[in-house]
């Protein structure tokens, strides 16, 4: 589906803004009902989330990054605030190793439960 009139903006937030940012998106008068995908990227110094929401009423994109530090790979889950954050939540966890924090049932989703390590990591 295309839409016309789309416009993208992204941003860079510090992680113990990311909640209240997202309920901010969620709740405001931007209306962000989706969060369309939730990513990360191994910059061998930090891990980058990559959070992407769409507005269907605006018609408007947004992305949101935040960068952790490889030894504190913690940060609030979105799964209270949209459903969708639940799966890709435990795909970033099961493949990156960052754990989201208050999330419902965080354990792995893609790789045996016994697997050691994190595939996606470059270490």
């Amino acid at each position: 589906m295309q839409l016309v009139n789309e416009e993208t903006t992204s941003a860079i937030i510090p992680k113990n803004k990311l909640l209240e940012t997202a309920r901010s998106l969620r709740e405001g008068a931007l209306a962000f009902d989706d969060l369309h995908c939730i990513t990360a990227v191994d910059r061998k110094d930090k891990i980058e989330l990559v959070y992407l929401f769409h507005s269907m009423k605006r018609r408007r994109m947004l992305t949101l990054k935040v960068e952790l530090a490889l030894d504190d790979l913690k940060v609030e889950s979105l799964t209270a605030l949209w459903k969708s954050a639940d799966w890709f939540e435990r795909e970033v966890y099961d493949l990156f190793g960052v754990h989201f924090l208050n999330h419902p049932d965080l354990r792995r989703i893609l790789n045996p439960y016994d697997w050691a390590g994190y595939p996606l990591r470059k270490d």
